[in-house]
């Protein structure tokens, strides 16, 4: 390879190391901060957002003088999911789910720490849930992020547990790393997760990992509503609903 293509090859990892940082931050942020969050000098990280802004794969926010993902990217990562399957293959199976609950559905995957929300149904049109696909959330604090953690491979789990940052999100978020042992080894024995606020405040979710051959989560399924609508008893209800529809996704679904 010529210094001019390994010049062209670092360049390309640099812009896409950007783009898995911006993807981080869903509220966006600066060039100065992504140069820094990068190791990389302010002048290399404004010059690559730039080239980013103008192809479309990030966007420029000038009041607050912030970078956010661009369309393009999600264009491309909606391409990546209908190639998997999970756009057309999972929504009529989310939307029989949401038209038993009344509520929203969600379908994740893991990506790394965090699960990438890849598909979703709203509920009623009065109050919206966020997770819209291409989501990227935190493990530790959402029922679809236990339920992957409670049945991934045991390796991989051990890892997790050991590992994984628990920072806070409300003051109900999971922070202590034998408090979280316990909440997924209890995943373990139900079969199910919950989230009661943990990872927004006046949300609670429940949640079932769709599984492999194996027995092992390579996606989960979800049910979220609004505190004020729904107790904990009553969503804990609707787990054989997703149970069976887990089941369905994990027959018609390509699994890793």
């Amino acid at each position: 390879m010529s210094v001019k293509e390994d010049t062209k090859t670092d360049m390309v990892g640099k812009a896409l190391s950007l783009l898995v940082l911006l993807g981080d931050e869903p509220r966006g942020a600066s060039a100065a901060d992504l140069a820094r969050s990068a190791g990389l000098p302010f002048s290399t990280t404004y010059r690559l957002l730039g080239s980013l802004t103008r192809d479309g794969f990030v966007d420029y926010e000038p009041d607050g003088r912030r970078y956010h993902l661009g369309l393009r990217v999600f264009q491309l990562g909606q391409r990546v999911s209908n190639h998997h399957g999970f756009a057309a293959t999972a929504l009529p199976v989310l939307q029989r789910v949401t038209d038993r609950t009344h509520e929203a559905t969600i379908l994740s995957v893991r990506d790394g720490n965090h699960h990438l929300t890849v598909n979703k149904v709203d509920g009623p049109k009065t109050f919206r849930v966020t997770s819209d696909p291409g989501h990227l959330g935190a493990l530790h604090t959402t029922s679809v992020g236990k339920a992957i953690v409670a049945f991934e491979e045991e390796i991989e789990r051990k890892r997790l547990l050991e590992e994984l940052p628990l920072d806070p999100l409300t003051e109900r978020s999971i922070t202590d790393r034998d408090a979280f042992r316990e909440e997924i080894e209890q995943v373990r024995r139900q079969g199910y997760a919950v989230m009661d606020e943990e990872n927004e405040v006046g949300m609670r979710a429940v949640a079932v990992p769709v599984l492999n051959s194996q027995g092992h989560a390579f996606a989960s399924l979800a049910v979220a509503v609004p505190v004020f609508r729904m107790t904990m008893e009553e969503l804990i209800a609707h787990v054989p609903t997703l149970q069976e529809a887990a089941a369905e996704l994990a027959a018609r679904l390509p699994q890793r």
